[in-house]
């Protein structure tokens, strides 16, 4: 193209050096544009990564009294399905990871097709993983099928969407921004995900379980209290069947329409990924150096402790104020109020990261919780304070969401400087670190369900033995503390600082510019042939 314009606009050899400056004046200000991004472009790509959230707080909060209350499954086989589910889940990463790097480019990129192709099947398995099967056995593998069928699609599809921020913009500001988009956008799927799984469920009458003891007051009365919860239960549970199924369906169609708006509004460009090579990427070699990156070890280091310490908080808050600050009834609200905290609040983190640096927003945001950690259980039982406990906790979780995110390109930039002849890494950075991520979910639901079960925690008890109770306070406030400061001296290693990224930056764009200046020359000789 470039080519033909120059031999139709030359006549003569004395109109030859102008007509190739105003080649070199074309090209290269369309070159610099292409780092940029329009707001559309980050909204689309923000809205991708609503499905992986969506799902995903349906699944961590509903599945386990799903497969309990509604499928009726026995507590140990449901705890087979979880933990089976959430390792087969971290598996799939580094597995999907090593599968697209060996993607050969396409005219829809080299990470869409991943998304696209995924997303129907992803849809489907989901669906199933709500639905009871009639049949008396089999059930254990119905579900452990589907779960962790619906884990590999669906890593399939985060896996390349988390990559996909490398070749959206060669501009680090650029990635910094699209990914704040991104992340309130997920903080905000985790809100819906909730809230639509929570209100269309809730609406359903849950049949009431008699405490035992109040059964054995007599027979005759124990006979007739059992008849009448057999005949709630056949009605009630029916209509809480329906009620999952009609969740799944609603998040199965936000799923598929986030994943359509992804692969319309957003480009992949290929370039944005420089340096870039045509040869194979070799994944083994690849991992080899990726691991001995010194910046990327000690980045998931310190993340992987901040995790597991929020982690536990998650897993453990809605239980804490249920049995040890007696709030049976708000915990829903409180956990929405964490949820809409750190979505407040992540556009807060990615002007203060920009203002003041990444590691000092590291330092600030995932500490800020520990004071009010400690003052939840420290003081006596006090609503007011716990709202005060779950915003401030809202705030580090907007942090947690984003710094990771948003540090990991910076850690691909320095490794492409230290290699410049081993690219097409990207992949195996980023399904890596949800690897560890997701390692330490399984970390912190092992060890909340193994300490509960030592204290002696009683199944759907109205209330909790004082050992089950002190667990708690230190799985929701001691813990989470000791990991967050732990974390936070891990990132004391981490060794790119703003110093450091401006000198990867400038470094970055002289490679680029070396490549766009002989790229241009070698059109214009090409150029200057023709004519």
């Amino acid at each position: 193209m470039a080519k033909g314009e120059g031999a139709e606009s030359v006549s003569t050899a004395g109109l030859l050096q102008p007509s190739i400056l105003k080649q070199e004046d074309l090209i290269r200000p369309k070159r610099e544009s292409k780092g940029k991004l329009s707001i559309s472009s980050k909204v689309c790509y923000a809205i991708g990564g609503a499905p992986y959230q969506i799902t995903g707080c349906a699944l961590g909060f509903f599945l386990q009294i799903y497969l309990l209350d509604v499928a009726q499954l026995d507590p140990f086989y449901a705890s087979i399905i979880l933990f089976v589910g959430r390792a087969w889940d971290a598996v799939t990463d580094p597995v999907v990871g090593f599968f697209i790097s060996k993607t050969s480019w396409s005219r829809f990129g080299r990470l869409m097709p991943w998304i696209i192709f995924s997303t129907p099947f992803a849809v489907t398995s989901y669906i199933l993983i709500w639905f009871v099967p009639d049949i008396a056995r089999g059930q254990v593998m119905w579900y452990l099928f589907f779960y962790c069928i619906f884990q590999t699609l669906v890593t399939c599809f985060h896996v390349p969407y988390s990559a996909l921020t490398m070749f959206i913009s060669r501009e680090q500001s650029e990635r910094d921004s699209a990914t704040a988009y991104r992340m309130t956008v997920e903080v905000l799927g985790t809100v819906l995900g909730t809230a639509i799984q929570g209100q269309i469920v809730g609406k359903v009458d849950t049949p009431c379980i008699a405490d035992p003891l109040l059964l054995d007051i007599g027979n005759t009365s124990s006979v007739a209290m059992e008849d009448v919860n057999i005949t709630r239960d056949t009605g009630s549970l029916t209509d809480t069947k329906n009620a999952y199924m009609i969740a799944a369906g609603v998040i199965s169609g936000i799923y598929i329409i986030c994943a359509a708006i992804l692969s319309v509004g957003v480009r992949e460009r290929r370039e944005s990924s420089e340096l870039q090579s045509d040869e194979p990427v070799s994944f083994f070699q690849g991992l080899k150096l990726v691991m001995n990156h010194g910046p990327y070890i000690k980045l998931i280091a310190g993340f992987l402790f901040t995790s597991l310490a929020f982690m536990l908080l998650e897993g453990n808050f809605a239980l804490f104020c249920t049995y040890t600050l007696g709030f049976r009834n708000e915990f829903q609200n409180i956990l929405l109020a964490i949820m809409l905290s750190a979505t407040l609040t992540i556009p807060f983190w990615q002007w203060f990261l920009t203002r003041f640096g990444k590691k000092t927003a590291v330092y600030i945001g995932i500490s800020s919780a520990t004071p009010f950690l400690l003052l939840v259980v420290i003081m006596e039982s006090n609503l007011i304070v716990t709202y005060m406990v779950a915003v401030a906790a809202g705030i580090s979780v907007a942090a947690a969401f984003l710094l990771p995110w948003s540090m990991l390109p910076d850690v691909i930039d320095d490794f492409n400087l230290q290699h410049p002849d081993s690219t097409g890494h990207e992949a195996i950075f980023f399904s890596f670190y949800v690897f560890f991520t997701k390692f330490a979910s399984g970390v912190s639901l092992g060890i909340s369900t193994l300490s509960l079960d030592f204290a002696g925690y009683k199944t759907r008890g109205c209330s909790q033995p004082e050992e089950v109770k002190l667990t708690l306070k230190m799985l929701v406030s001691a813990a989470p503390v000791v990991l967050i400061v732990f974390g936070l001296l891990l990132f004391k290693l981490y060794p790119i600082d703003e110093d450091k990224r401006r000198k990867n930056k400038k470094a970055l764009q002289d490679l680029r510019d070396e490549e766009s200046n002989s790229s241009t020359e070698s059109d214009s000789t090409e150029l200057a042939s023709i004519v």
